[in-house]
């Protein structure tokens, strides 16, 4: 089975995990994904229940017209404190958090109440292990970009402090391929973070909306 992990398309704030729509260039990035997934004989399409990724799935389903699914557990990292915030907001209360968390020492979750990586791979491996039960050779399944971190950390068996090695700037819509062996029941990382339907819409990178953050503890 091809289960090809979709990261959603650019949202429309550039606050801390809100639950909003897509700006109009997620809306692009996600129909000229869907163009490129014609070709993939995809049997259906996967999302989050979070309106970024459901709306991301219906402007690539309206190219492939397959049947739709929708699983909580497929949704972003809970931020716990961090949740609405600004990036600045979160320097200046989560500053300490974010400098070790960006040390990639400790599996840290985030704080008052938030997810860390093993927390999300256990409930998006559960989601995946339930995938490959159906009947499916290719499948599209657009989440977040913490949830495939933690999913290509937990399958290669990794430290899950080091999640943030998978792609510093996992892109909006990018392709990440994992290919199930039904026989051996093994999971294969074939591909990470493809972009090239955007070659030569370079406004559509990450790098013109915001670059995340990974290392934001306020200078003295």
């Amino acid at each position: 089975m091809n289960i090809y992990l979709i990261r959603h398309g650019r949202q429309c704030s550039k606050l801390c995990n809100v639950d909003v729509e897509l700006a109009p260039e997620g809306r692009e990035q996600a129909d000229l994904l869907g163009q490129r997934l014609k070709t993939y004989d995809i049997e259906a399409v996967y999302s989050s229940d979070l309106i970024r990724a459901r709306e991301t799935a219906d402007i690539i389903n309206k190219h492939l017209n397959k049947p739709r699914v929708i699983d909580e557990r497929w949704q972003e990292a809970n931020f716990g404190g961090m949740t609405g915030l600004t990036n600045e907001e979160m320097r200046e209360k989560y500053g300490d958090f974010l400098e070790k968390r960006a040390t990639m020492m400790e599996d840290i979750p985030y704080p008052d109440g938030g997810e860390n990586c093993r927390m999300v791979f256990e409930r998006s491996f559960e989601a995946l292990k339930d995938l490959t039960k159906e009947n499916y050779e290719n499948v599209c399944v657009v989440t977040h970009g913490g949830v495939i971190r933690a999913l290509l950390t937990g399958i290669v068996g990794a430290d899950y402090a080091k999640w943030l090695t998978y792609g510093r700037q996992l892109e909006n819509c990018s392709i990440s391929h994992i290919l199930y062996d039904e026989k051996m029941k093994t999971f294969h990382i074939e591909r990470l973070n493809d972009f090239a339907h955007f070659e030569g819409k370079d406004y559509l990178m990450r790098k013109h909306f915001g670059t995340g953050f990974f290392r934001m503890k306020k200078e003295k």
